[in-house]
């Protein structure tokens, strides 16, 4: 019998520990890479489409209007390699595996994200880099826990490391990559989780800005007035993008449900047109970097705001038909664009009322601020990223008037979610698990298992006879061999009952190394005694076990036994 680590013993414990927080950081680290591998991805099929990277405006009309075409035909190329059924990719496939593997996520379906998001961006589609991004992150991060076979509970926390190491490489907002993680991924806060994942997020922004230096994306937004005088619009724009949210949200999931039964090939296709039309008519929609946000701003509104208005409306429709149409891509950067469109169209329309220099800007970020907080329903991920990519905390104050409105108007009136779990209740994934599973699943088994074994090759009766000779705080197993050359174990549990000595005999059931006490209880609930065995790599190789005692003990008393 192979004793287990205590490096891993460690990590199958929910408790802060250095060797955790390594592994984030190197996971982290690993993440980083693959965004920078990503995004110099994006640059050389963009080189591809066009001379000068970032530039449709300057190309002919059919050109254009065949680069999403073109676009989509790779990505088809690399489905049908890869198989269709990995297509399936993003934010909520990651929360889907997040919470019924983990966060281990197939090889395929990371290679159809990888090459299918940095198409789908470099071809013009209204399609944002934080969905790759969280996919890409988590499945690099994971990958290194698995490789290493460390419990699940650990890789758990390395996949939610991976995510916030790619947010935080991706838009240089280490914080609010933090708080994305905790408030949209993981949905809850734990200070043993909490440590690995900041200290990626912060290894995930130094890798690029050494890299690419410290570029903040939204740059645009360096001078702001933010004068008490405008706060109450600001109420007004947040109720205005509360209603724009839900109604954003409810016709991305109609559109999603009225195609889900289409041929991928003619979603696809589909999405193509209609970008490829916008293209025709607005060609700034499908430049990146949001460009629509610095032409508007860049415009008299006074005189351009029709202008603005059809680049608002150009960009929501575009974004719906591209989501939700299966352009593997994600929706938070044309969350961000929308945002900021409406409220420069909502400066337009105080303008006659208010005397304040920049106030299109102003506005244009709180709208970002409060769109995204309430198309996700995620507010303090939104407060965080408006400070970090506006690179004013005076912001703050603003922003929270904002986006409380914004969120409250969402869900009490409209009844609104986060986009996230409205995809997944459509696509039938799960994402929750009872609370006694998901506090259980806290716990790696090799964190608590019994390790005093003593292992008999014997018939279960000279086991039984031997078990009354051996001390109490020894597990007695006995291994048979069935016909077909199949292991069993069997404990014989020595228990002393009004000072007469009994043997109880259970078989244990088979349980990796790498599962959590959730697993464990599942494999016992029926029954509700006996035990399971820990084995690694094979079934074979007993290293330990754990009674169903042990379990009702931690869920009855918190204890760890």
């Amino acid at each position: 019998m192979k004793p287990v680590s205590a490096f891993k013993k460690r990590l199958a414990l929910p408790q802060t520990s250095w060797q955790l927080c390594l592994l984030a950081i190197f996971g982290g680290f690993f993440a980083a890479l693959l965004i920078i591998l990503f995004t110099l991805t994006i640059d050389g099929l963009e080189e591809l489409f066009k001379y000068q990277v970032g530039q449709y405006i300057s190309f002919d009309a059919l050109s254009r209007f065949l680069i999403p075409i073109a676009g989509v035909s790779l990505i088809l190329a690399m489905s049908w390699l890869t198989g269709y059924q990995y297509i399936r990719s993003g934010i909520p496939f990651v929360l889907h595996r997040l919470k019924i593997a983990y966060g281990v996520i197939p090889f395929r379906n990371t290679l159809n994200q990888f090459w299918g998001g940095a198409v789908a961006l470099a071809a013009g589609f209204s399609v944002g880099r934080e969905g790759p991004a969280v996919h890409i992150g988590a499945a690099g991060a994971s990958y290194v826990g698995n490789k290493l076979n460390l419990p699940y509970n650990s890789i758990r926390t390395l996949c939610a490391s991976g995510i916030a190491a790619a947010i935080a490489a991706t838009f240089n907002t280490p914080i609010a990559a933090v708080m994305f993680v905790m408030e949209v991924i993981l949905r809850e806060y734990k200070i043993h989780i909490f440590i690995p994942i900041m200290l990626a997020s912060i290894i995930g922004s130094m890798v690029t800005s050494s890299v690419y230096g410290p570029v903040l994306e939204f740059d645009f937004f360096s001078i702001l007035s933010l004068d008490h005088s405008i706060f109450p619009y600001l109420v007004l724009l947040g109720i205005l993008l509360g209603a724009l949210a839900s109604a954003f949200n409810h016709s991305l999931i109609y559109i999603l449900d009225k195609f889900k039964r289409w041929p991928i090939v003619i979603r696809l296709g589909l999405a193509a047109i209609i970008t490829g039309l916008f293209a025709l008519f607005a060609p700034v929609t499908i430049d990146p970097l949001h460009s629509e946000v610095s032409l508007a701003l860049g415009l008299d509104i006074n005189e351009q705001w029709k202008i603005i208005c059809y680049l608002l409306i150009a960009k929501i429709l575009m974004t719906l038909f591209a989501i939700g149409l299966g352009i593997p891509g994600g929706m938070i950067g044309p969350i961000l664009a929308i945002g900021a469109l409406t409220g420069i169209t909502m400066s337009i329309a105080i303008g006659p009322f208010i005397d304040i220099p920049n106030v299109a800007n102003d506005m244009a970020l709180m709208g970002m601020a409060g769109f995204m907080a309430a198309t996700l329903n995620a507010p303090l991920a939104a407060l965080l990223a408006v400070v970090e990519l506006s690179n004013q905390l005076e912001v703050v104050v603003p922003a929270m008037i904002v986006i409380s409105t914004a969120c409250l108007i969402s869900g009490q009136f409209f009844n609104n979610r986060s986009i996230f779990i409205m995809q997944l209740n459509l696509q039938n994934l799960p994402y929750r698990k009872p609370p006694l599973e998901t506090s259980l699943q806290r716990i790696g088994v090799i964190g608590i298992m019994q390790e005093r074994l003593k292992v008999l090759m014997l018939d279960r009766g000279s086991a039984q006879q031997e078990a009354l000779t051996t001390s109490l705080e020894e597990y007695v197993v006995s291994q048979e061999q069935d016909q077909e050359g199949h292991i069993h174990y069997y404990w014989h549990q020595h228990l002393v009952i009004n000072n007469v000595s009994q043997i109880d005999t259970y078989q244990l059931k088979p349980i990796s190394s790498q599962a959590t006490l959730a697993e464990a209880y599942l494999a016992l609930k029926t029954e509700r005694c006996g035990g399971v065995y820990i084995y690694q790599q094979e079934k074979a190789n007993i290293i330990g076990m754990i009674s169903f005692e042990q379990i009702r003990s931690y869920l009855h008393e918190g204890k760890l036994t």
